[in-house]
């Protein structure tokens, strides 16, 4: 695997030919980009989301030229604080042309996921995310390893078929 951050990372966002997918496993992240737009959610005050535009950015381009990013994520019901602000920031991300879906942990085997979040690039790259013991993101690490591959796109299609679409699961 090959360990890619900063430019290098970002780049995988503008190189996929048709669809990126990420799956997140995990409750809570605790990135210095986004403790204090989470701070200000957990104090009730008002977010430009300024922070959150070079993402929008990128998601925005790749579906306007046709490209689809999707994302699941499986959550710990009831929803902790960090899952809550997640279903306030997801409607930016949609906004901008992703597609979110959530899946309540408990409707899934935990033998069916994977231990860790991924990116999963044109059904041939997968890109599981790094993060430092602090929670910092360090990058992704990246490999073309069919049976790797095989496993996350097994994993995708199993989390899709039953993760609930952002407006539905936010109505319910």
């Amino acid at each position: 695997m090959d360990l890619l951050q900063g430019k290098a990372f970002d780049s995988l966002f503008r190189a996929f030919e048709r669809y990126a997918f990420h799956l997140e496993v995990q409750d809570s992240y605790h990135t210095s980009e986004e403790s204090g737009p989470f701070r200000l959610f957990l104090a009730g005050q008002p977010d430009d989301f300024g922070w959150h535009q070079p993402w929008l950015d990128l998601v925005r381009d790749a579906t306007n030229a046709g490209k689809s990013v999707t994302r699941a994520r499986v959550v710990t019901v009831p929803h902790g604080d960090y899952t809550r602000w997640g279903l306030t920031v997801a409607g930016h991300n949609i906004a901008a042309g992703e597609d979110i879906r959530w899946l309540p942990r408990h409707h899934i085997d935990p033998e069916d996921l994977t231990t860790d979040d991924f990116w999963l690039f044109d059904d041939n790259r997968v890109v599981f995310t790094v993060f430092e013991p602090s929670g910092q993101f360090a990058g992704g690490a990246s490999t073309t390893d069919p049976a790797i591959v095989a496993r996350c796109r097994a994993v995708r299609d199993q989390v899709w078929a039953v993760a609930v679409p952002h407006h539905q699961y936010v109505s319910a």
